[in-house]
């Protein structure tokens, strides 16, 4: 029996437990210089011929309608946009509405994920922060000019004066002025301070010139001292706890917009969370849309994997099936309350003129997200860029039923007409899209796209147990290789293909 029991016990021992070993979020076990050498290459170096081919139209279109359109808008009156004394709120709202929305998946990436330690998120985050900055200028546009004479906006702000003319600080319609241009501060505040470590060393790499003299001047000193390194980390804490609530509430006060009214089709309690979800929801959307593109021009594929991409199509669905749910709460609560013009608005929207724009809406975001329950479907970037084109669109057109569905018909038949544009409406917004593409991609010319601090961070070898793990292995603990995404044959290739051979290492040095 002694026999038995021993053998027994000594079966049991070398039975090891199976652990799942944690994905690597840089592939190809890239070293510290091959990570500074790529990402200072895509600033270093001339730019390929694809991001001429971007910019210049992108610039022109920006020059033409944000430009012209508002000069020819401020020569002649609001006038010559297509409201009506009944829609009077119509594509320059909707285009503000949808703006600010795109801006706050940079900030949830930045903030909220920085705050639960996801590390996933580093890769990502700065050109999500770019986008966001971006996107808040492109929607400051529109309120800016929609009040008529632009000249005289500095009476928004609470400046005493002799007249003893204040602002009305009960009207939801201010309380976005101090939530967007907060929001707006904090994150630019946020966005530049995460670069400064990594603008210092591109200053540190230029030959004296200017442009040592421009990143010299943005760095603001910086020498990687571990009293820097310190403060820094600190300031960036207190940043990101100070931008989660942001998040939330610039939304929420944009909703306020709506439904503090009473108008059927506004006066729901349903819209700020609604409307936090689906910004959620579409800003995600947007980085993929611009991160995809970037991370193959630039041949980034061993930073921005397939595993950021998987995750990032995870959130669209979660946030997609959220604003579906608010959707069909919208329809219930409208027909099951019984209240008779909140009925009337919604069937309106459904079976009215504008049931194109509804019906575009539903299979844009709340049918084009399914597709992602399948991981082959995740993992296949065509349809991830077809989804998120999809869901940019189907939340643009939310922003236009909410909008102009609920306006074109309210309380006097007398009133009820059909909206439609003006060309100075499709060249402005057009125009706004243009200026988002051609700032973007500015960034990706003169600043670092990626954190490279932060991406560093996530290396095996930052890990300061790392060699003890390497030296005394757990001999009880059976290491599961984690599935990889993606792992190239020629990881190279990419950034030879887009003309980065000169200023990137095609070997590995150790």
């Amino acid at each position: 029996m002694s026999e038995a029991t021993t053998q027994s016990e000594t079966n049991t021992s070398k039975v090891k437990i199976p652990v799942l070993e944690r994905e690597n979020l840089i592939l190809n076990n890239r070293s510290y210089h091959w990570i500074t050498e790529r990402i200072c290459g895509v600033v270093e170096g001339r730019q390929p011929l694809l991001w001429w081919i971007l910019f210049i139209p992108s610039a022109l279109i920006a020059l033409v309608g944000v430009v012209g359109g508002l000069t020819y808008l401020v020569s002649t009156g609001v006038g010559v946009w297509g409201n009506t004394n009944r829609v009077m709120w119509g594509w320059p709202i909707v285009n503000f509405v949808f703006w600010i929305g795109i801006g706050h998946a940079g900030t949830l990436i930045s903030a909220i994920l920085f705050l639960t330690r996801q590390n996933w998120r580093t890769s990502i985050n700065r050109a999500a922060e770019a986008m966001t900055i971006f996107a808040v200028m492109c929607a400051g546009i529109f309120p800016a000019f929609h009040v008529g004479r632009v000249w005289m906006a500095w009476f928004l702000a609470p400046i005493p004066n002799s007249n003893a003319i204040w602002q009305n600080f009960k009207s939801p319609l201010l309380w976005d002025v101090f939530a967007v241009s907060t929001y707006f501060t904090v994150s630019l505040i946020f966005w530049f301070l995460g670069m400064v470590p990594d603008l210092a060393t591109i200053r540190d790499r230029c030959k004296p010139g200017i442009r040592k003299f421009m990143y010299g001047i943005f760095s603001l000193g910086w020498r990687g001292g571990n009293r820097q390194w310190s403060h820094y980390e600190m300031a960036y804490l207190l940043l990101a706890a100070l931008s989660t609530p942001l998040v939330l509430s610039v939304h929420s006060v944009v909703s306020f917009d709506f439904a503090t009214s009473v108008v059927p089709g506004w006066h729901t309690t349903i819209f700020p969370p609604y409307f936090v979800a689906g910004a959620i929801f579409g800003g995600f959307a947007m980085v993929l849309t611009i991160m995809i593109p970037a991370r193959a021009l630039y041949g980034l594929h061993d930073m921005i994997t397939m595993k950021h991409i998987d995750n990032m199509a995870k959130i669209i669905l979660l946030t997609g099936t959220i604003v579906g749910y608010a959707y069909l709460m919208e329809l219930f609560i409208a027909f099951y309350s019984g209240a008779k013009y909140e009925g009337a608005a919604f069937l309106f929207r459904i079976d009215g003129p504008y049931w194109w724009a509804y019906l575009a809406m539903m299979s844009c975001n709340v049918l084009s997200p399914q597709i992602f329950w399948f991981k082959k479907m995740r993992e296949n970037l065509w349809v991830v860029m077809a989804v998120a084109m999809c869901v940019n669109i189907g939340m643009w057109f939310e922003r236009f039923v909410i909008i102009v569905t609920t306006l074109a018909r309210m309380w006097l038949p007398g009133d009820w007409k059909t909206y439609s544009p003006s060309g100075v409406d499709v060249l402005t917004f057009v125009g706004t899209i243009g200026m988002f593409l051609a700032l973007f991609l500015l960034f990706l010319r003169f600043l670092p796209c990626i954190n490279i601090a932060e991406v560093k961070w996530t290396l095996k070898e930052s890990d300061a147990h790392d060699e003890d793990k390497k030296s005394h292995p757990d001999d009880g603990v059976e290491l599961i290789e984690a599935y990889q995404y993606e792992i190239h044959e020629n990881p190279d290739g990419a950034a030879k293909e887009a003309g980065l051979e000169g200023t990137t290492p095609t070997t590995e040095k150790a």
